[in-house]
């Protein structure tokens, strides 16, 4: 039989999780963000649960194709853009609209034969200082595409550098605000931490809001509040079993390095899951895991291949007991994946992606 290690994707969380964020913005139009093939998902995995949302919105040229394949004839936006003139030609082709945040772009549309003219979201550098024109240079790059009749519509985006935590918007809302002042078009400004805390403002929600890691049932400012806090539903569970069950005396130690030591008698499992799955190598002791949906603990160093975990708080389990390594267990005990991620270090956006090409896949309700 193959290694017991799985991930389900779950249609039914990703369709809740939609009309939650629906709910938190109400009016606005939803984006829902599928780049790095939708967080982990798989783009063809996801779209059944994620087609309820007014658009999508991604990076690549080759997302863009598979969302067209898929059949979704609605609006699809390129996050960064295009990369090189050419990519205008596809664009034309499937229809798409994409940002343009620099001078480069305005000039590769300018030189662009098309028969139908685009639509842009026009990005501002807000304070990220990643992508975008400054405020002071807004206006002339709005005029600029504005004269062009390659473009149709110009809509006018930005991005939050910290709408998850305590220095907030404000300033950055407020320098969007000024730049845009009677400018024409549609606004989009909200994350997901944006759209949970302030998409009950109309002004600040504007016309699109553009969630990406709530879509997907982790909460974008963990640990102030968890997924639950929001009302959102993990739709990604990794799961495998146990494989050995093993007696450990007190002085015996666990794994590479002996990093951990029993002080007393334990019984503990080892897991067919390590780091060439896409579990987080740093992930210490003490990391969040469910055996049978019990709660217990990592123990020692994550192995490429193999985690070893306390089964003191599961004394019933034995080879073949399900674990679950982040998401929902066979009998609806719930680990967060940003519980899982936090010790580790890094977010619940990177176990997502992470997860390795060799871990099947399937998809459930």
């Amino acid at each position: 039989m193959p290694r017991p290690i799985h991930a389900t994707i779950h249609t039914a969380a990703l369709r809740h999780n939609i009309e939650r964020l629906r709910a938190a913005a109400p009016g606005a139009r939803l984006w829902a963000i599928v780049k790095a093939n939708a967080y982990g998902h798989g783009i063809e995995r996801a779209y059944e649960g994620l087609r309820g949302a007014d658009g999508f919105a991604l990076l690549d040229l080759d997302e863009a194709e598979r969302v067209r394949r898929l059949g979704w004839r609605g609006p699809v936006l390129l996050l960064e853009g295009v990369f090189e003139p050419r990519d205008l030609e596809l664009c034309s082709r499937l229809n798409l609209w994409h940002a343009v945040h620099c001078d480069e772009q305005i000039d590769w549309l300018a030189t662009h034969k098309t028969h139908q003219p685009h639509h842009v979201f026009l990005k501002m550098n807000s304070g990220m200082n990643r992508l975008g024109f400054t405020p002071a240079r807004l206006r002339a790059a709005h005029a600029r595409l504005q004269a062009l009749p390659q473009v149709d519509e110009i809509s006018l985006m930005t991005h939050f550098a910290d709408a998850d935590g305590p220095k907030g918007i404000a300033a950055q809302w407020a320098a969007f605000e000024r730049a845009t002042e009677g400018l024409p078009g549609e606004r989009s400004v909200c994350n997901s931490a944006a759209t949970l805390r302030h998409g009950h403002d109309a002004a600040v929600r504007g016309d699109w809001v553009r969630p990406g890691i709530a879509a997907y049932g982790a909460s974008p400012d963990f640990p102030e509040h968890d997924a639950a806090h929001w009302g959102l539903r993990p739709t990604m569970t990794l799961s495998s079993k146990l494989i050995a069950v093993n007696a450990l005396q007190p002085g015996d130690s666990v794994g590479y390095g002996s990093t951990f030591v029993a002080d007393r008698p334990m019984r503990v499992g080892v897991v067919a899951c390590g780091y060439a799955d896409g579990y987080p190598r740093h992930a210490p002791t003490g990391t969040p895991v469910l055996v049978d949906g019990v709660r217990t603990r990592t123990l020692g160093r994550v192995s490429m291949d193999m985690i070893v975990v306390d089964l003191g708080p599961v004394p019933q389990a034995r080879p073949g007991s399900e674990v679950t390594l982040w998401g929902v267990a066979a009998g609806g005990a719930v680990l967060p994946i940003d519980e899982v991620a936090q010790p580790a270090g890094t977010v619940g956006y990177e176990l997502m992606c992470a997860l390795a090409p060799r871990v099947p896949v399937m998809v459930a309700e």
